[in-house]
């Protein structure tokens, strides 16, 4: 298995959760990888950039997602087109050199702001960069195969690709008035899914307005900040909001973990803030804000096991810090804030993101529910439906134990008592899942 299979996910949702690639990679992607780097040492360049592709290649129930196409016809020249959200990638290969672009808008619609914008994004990139043509602006990458292997094709086409999706939501956020172009691709989101994420949200705002106000008047900042950034963690993963809502509610992150100036209290109120606007928009305004898309490359870099263990670690101990001193109603947002987080900020590898995946399940009965998925945990009675919980981990960690011979199946081992202890048993047995190759 190559360095790209770390970002496979196995997990086969009927809806796409959170930011990465819902789908699984090809079966054969470790072999088409060797083969492309192969080909590219034999100097077979077309057939290298076709094995290349194809590793690329992700599937839905066995189906390809058709995120990549490729084009054959002509003997000397091989054409290729990529999805990445907004983006779509189109290019073409020669045994001399690589090139793709994506369109981005029209040349016509820039004013000076845009402008600026643009030349600011090419001191940014490493290896794409924008230019016009008579008709769009673009953002496009070239390469000489010269020495080429897939190793330097795969860092340069991931940073055209997410980068020309990024930069399309950003300037559809910034620029209101601004046409997206080459769009075509984007499917709708079926409006009775937008019903539910958008009562949803309101439910979710209605619950948390009233555990604030359970909050102890006095030093409760701590509590606050976790409940309010949860909320938005479980906004990006659960409802997977685009354009204004996802660049607004990223920007409103970034920014509480950076200010180092601000307090904790200024802080929590500019969170407060947009949550009430959050609550403010219309159901035409919010449904403008979602659609489907494929997707190629995953827009977070690998996290190593230690670090994600210490982000454990250092939650649970701010949780018996909380239990030790009585402040109960801030521990079930904690539990779940922990694999919001984690799902948010890290790279994942697949099993320990299709276990989050079953945690986050469990925790939000009344949402995946109301999705269709069946229910793995009742909130009324407190009863867990153990056995198909004990049977989703098995079937996540057993195909990888071929590779990593002491990875082993913990759902025996968790504490079903009630929610808060089932959550902290789950994180502890997150901690020594052992993905040593032997």
């Amino acid at each position: 298995m190559s360095w790209l299979n770390f970002f496979e996910t196995k997990t086969q949702q009927k809806h796409p959760f959170g930011r990465g690639i819902n789908a699984n990679i090809s079966p054969h992607e470790e072999e088409l990888f060797n083969k492309s780097y192969e080909a590219f040492e034999n100097k077979d360049i077309l057939n290298a950039y076709e094995y290349f592709f194809l590793s690329l290649e992700n599937f839905t129930n066995k189906q390809s997602n058709q995120n990549i196409l490729i084009d054959k016809q002509d003997p000397h020249q091989l054409k290729f087109t990529l999805f990445q959200g907004t983006a779509k990638i189109e290019g073409y290969v020669t045994s001399e050199f690589f090139y793709a672009e994506a369109i981005i808008i029209k040349k016509q619609d820039t004013h000076v702001a845009l402008k600026r914008y643009v030349l600011e994004r090419n001191y940014q990139l490493t290896y794409a960069y924008y230019f016009t043509d008579d008709t769009y602006v673009k953002l496009k990458l070239y390469h000489d195969n010269i020495t080429m292997n897939p190793h330097k094709i795969f860092f340069p086409l991931r940073e055209l690709a997410l980068n020309a999706d990024f930069d399309k939501e950003y300037l559809k956020f910034e620029f209101t008035h601004m046409t997206l172009e080459d769009i075509e691709h984007l499917r709708e989101v079926p409006k009775t899914e937008l019903r539910i994420k958008y009562d949803f949200l309101h439910i979710w705002i209605d619950q948390l307005i009233t555990k604030i106000e359970t909050f102890p008047p006095n030093d409760n900042a701590g509590m606050q900040a976790f409940s309010y950034l949860n909320f938005l963690f479980k906004v990006d993963y659960l409802l997977v909001p685009k354009y204004e809502i996802y660049q607004k509610m990223s920007k409103k992150i970034q920014e509480y973990f950076s200010n180092e100036t601000s307090t904790t209290e200024a802080k929590n109120e500019e969170l407060r803030e947009y949550i009430y606007e959050l609550r403010s928009m219309s159901f035409e305004n919010f449904q403008e804000k979602f659609y489907d898309a494929k997707y190629t490359f995953n827009p977070t870099e690998k996290t190593s096991i230690e670090e994600i263990n210490n982000f454990i670690n250092e939650s649970i101990i701010k949780i018996r810090w909380y239990k030790n001193n009585r402040y109960n109603q801030i521990i079930p947002t904690m539990y779940k804030y922990i694999a919001f987080y984690l799902l948010y900020n890290y790279g994942l590898h697949p099993v320990t993101k299709e276990l989050l995946h079953t945690l986050v399940e469990i925790q939000n009965p009344d949402f995946f529910k109301a999705l269709g998925y069946h229910t793995l945990y009742d909130e009324k009675t407190n009863t867990f439906s153990k056995k198909t919980i004990i049977s989703k981990i098995e079937e996540t960690i057993t195909p990888y134990q071929e590779r990593f011979k002491s990875l082993e199946p913990f759902g025996n081992k968790l504490n079903f008592s009630s929610l808060n202890e089932f959550s902290n048993s789950f994180y502890i047995q997150l901690k020594h899942l052992n993905f040593e190759e032997v």
